[in-house]
């Protein structure tokens, strides 16, 4: 449950995405759990010109579902120099708590870690 000063989680990741798609030279990296019985399982969402996507579990294929349930926890966000390149993979800032890059300001990754 979360109070008024929370956003939902599909609110927190509309807001997010929305951020994104004013910079599609970003990626947003999330970290967090998952509940799962006996042991919460980590996974990676992506956050790239709008869109989410998660790279560690399967999402639904329609884009107006969040793409993370309202039970998860994300534990730190990284902004990253897009598109991504994996073998050149640039951080630009975090990792930080993920309501910091609700400011469109964070998002130009200038500040030092």
């Amino acid at each position: 449950m979360t109070d008024a000063a929370t956003p939902s989680m599909a609110a927190l990741l509309a807001a997010l995405e929305t951020i994104s798609r004013e910079r599609p030279d970003r990626v947003l990296r999330l970290v967090g759990l998952l509940p799962a019985p006996g042991e919460d399982e980590p996974f990676e969402l992506l956050i790239f010109r709008g869109f989410s996507s998660s790279i560690t579990h399967p999402t639904a294929f329609d884009p107006d579902q969040p793409a993370l349930p309202e039970s998860a926890r994300i534990t730190a966000a990284e902004l990253l120099a897009g598109p991504l390149n994996p073998s050149d993979e640039r951080h630009l800032a975090g990792p930080l708590p993920v309501e910091a890059f609700l400011d469109p300001g964070a998002w130009e990754g200038t500040a030092a870690e």
